[in-house]
């Protein structure tokens, strides 16, 4: 048997952490001194104390490791970790798109962006679309492409493209809409024909990851006031480059369509 000092020093956990590890019933001493209260440890302890530590590291919630400890099966242990893992890995993107949006916005000289005004004709194409929260967009926006793309299959004529409602940016809800361009727009499961009316679009081009897509936005905005121009309905993207063409999100191309008019 090991003292609480002597299993500290082999698993460089502090003894404080190790108490609070049996407190939380994490891991408990293979013997406690009735007597003494002193914690004694068992040298096959070593490893599952490593694994709480690196799990831990990770902020994996206690009751979170306490379910991966208790479970027999690896299949399922590992499962639980994966799962996790995914977690992590979406939150470092959005630390990392929002770093790199903070930089754009504290540039003390910012690019100035290229804005095109163009006459966009009304045409059919193949949608998906529904009423949604903003917190909910990620999820639906993958799965509604993924179902565009295998129902209109070789039939694109053109980069896909989305129609979100002003409401879903101003009130969190609104109704947003995905398509891709085809001669003959197919009806299968949500997959629907749709028309996209005739606008006049004030159009830039954000480059890089969309989660950063917002500073762009309010470029585009002050653009549209500085040229006395109002909005004039909801806002269109069109994916001109991502993740299906090219695995650098570097790379990726989005064009935003502000539909606006002329105000006196």
């Amino acid at each position: 048997m090991l003292t609480i000092g002597e299993f500290s020093r082999l698993t460089q956990l502090s003894v404080r952490t190790l108490r609070r590890y049996h407190e939380g019933s994490l891991l408990e001493p293979a013997v406690v001194d009735e007597a003494t209260g002193y914690r004694y440890y068992a040298v096959e302890q070593i490893p599952t104390a490593q694994v709480i530590n690196r799990l831990r590291e990770l902020d994996v919630p206690l009751a979170d490791v306490q379910r991966i400890l208790r479970t027999p099966d690896p299949g399922v242990r590992s499962a639980l970790v994966a799962e996790h893992l995914r977690r992590l890995e979406a939150e470092l993107d959005r630390t990392r798109a929002a770093v790199t949006s903070l930089r754009r916005l504290l540039q003390p000289d910012p690019a100035p962006i290229a804005v095109d005004v163009r006459a966009e004709p009304a045409r059919t194409v193949a949608a998906v679309e529904a009423v949604i929260g903003t917190e909910d967009l990620p999820a639906w926006f993958a799965g509604a492409m993924a179902e565009l793309q295998a129902v209109v299959g070789a039939g694109v004529t053109g980069p896909p493209g989305g129609v979100f409602d002003n409401a879903l940016f101003e009130e969190g809800r609104g109704s947003a809409l995905l398509y891709l361009p085809t001669a003959e727009p197919p009806r299968t499961g949500r997959v629907h024909a749709a028309t996209l009316p005739a606008a006049e679009l004030a159009v830039t081009t954000h480059a890089g990851e969309h989660d950063g897509v917002d500073v762009t936005y309010g470029q585009l905005g002050t653009w549209v006031v500085q040229n006395a121009m109002s909005v004039a309905g909801p806002v269109r993207e069109v994916y001109r480059v991502g993740p299906r063409d090219d695995s650098d999100p570097a790379a990726w191309r989005t064009e935003i369509g502000w539909p606006v008019f002329r105000v006196a």
